[in-house]
């Protein structure tokens, strides 16, 4: 039977999601664990790969076996054996047609960023960082010019391996939980699919706008460019948070991850 689960991690400690030689990734952890409470080898596919540092709110994975086991089991047994900083949220049989690649309608990241004079601390790995103020009107423009279907060639990193660079943002929205000197930043994205570093290259520029160190248009000199050298930095993974993917209700997962069916869970958030 083909089960679905649902998983939760911070990312700080591994070396992204996909399996290394190292073992030091999510899914070396995961199937590991269910390799343990299945007692036979367990392979996955994920939603969505993560970078090193980058933590998953909803990753959505798939498996094959042979193992019978109640959706209850399979969570509470799987995380007996996950380290601390993984664990399984929910797990559901689905038809054998369901692939948590494939099937997914949308993709949906978070960026929490601080602003604040002082470094992060006890939040370090967990949110990004700056210790300018940031324009939030000028960011919200400059987001607009990229919302649709592009292009994104400027936003690419050099190691991607996907089969285009032309893909669809839906949705770009900020907003700020303050009004003070220190304060939180938040930038949800939504797109069919996204590019290797795609979010923290978008952040990279919009960080640059918000900054005043460049207009909102010139985020359509970037796009249209098609070239990673006219673009920002690269910026920091520590604020990134895979919200999860999207699908349709035909496949009766939970609401968290089902089109349609409300906001995602931000519990867990600093």
């Amino acid at each position: 039977m083909r089960v679905a689960l649902g998983v939760r991690y911070l990312g700080r400690a591994y070396e992204g999601w996909q399996s290394q030689l190292s073992g030091k990734t999510v899914q070396d952890k995961l199937e590991a664990a269910l390799a343990a409470f299945a007692a036979s080898p367990v392979s996955t596919l994920c939603a969505g790969r993560t970078d090193s540092g980058v933590h998953g709110l909803m990753q959505v994975v798939h498996f094959d076996t042979e193992v019978e086991r109640s959706t209850n089991s399979w969570v509470r047994g799987t995380n007996t054996f996950l380290p601390e900083d993984i664990a399984v949220q929910w797990a559901q049989v689905v038809p054998r047609e369901f692939h948590c690649r494939a099937s997914a309608l949308s993709r949906r990241y978070l960026y929490v960023l601080s602003q604040s004079p002082v470094r992060p601390s006890v939040e370090s790995g967990r949110v990004g960082w700056t210790m300018y103020p940031l324009d939030g009107e000028a960011m919200r423009a400059a987001a607009q010019i990229l919302v649709g279907r592009h292009d994104f060639s400027s936003f690419r990193a050099s190691a991607c391996q996907a089969l285009s660079p032309v893909k669809e943002v839906r949705r770009i929205e900020i907003r700020r939980d303050t009004e003070n000197e220190r304060c939180r930043w938040y930038f949800e994205f939504e797109a069919d699919a996204f590019l290797h570093h795609m979010i923290r290259n978008i952040m990279g520029c919009l960080v640059r706008v918000g900054q005043g160190q460049a207009r909102p248009e010139w985020v359509q000199e970037v796009l249209d460019a098609r070239s990673r050298l006219i673009a920002a930095p690269t910026f920091s993974p520590a604020g990134l948070y895979f919200l999860g993917p999207q699908y349709g209700p035909e496949w009766g997962l939970p609401p968290e991850v089902t089109l349609g069916s409300g906001a995602p869970a931000y519990h867990g958030l600093p």
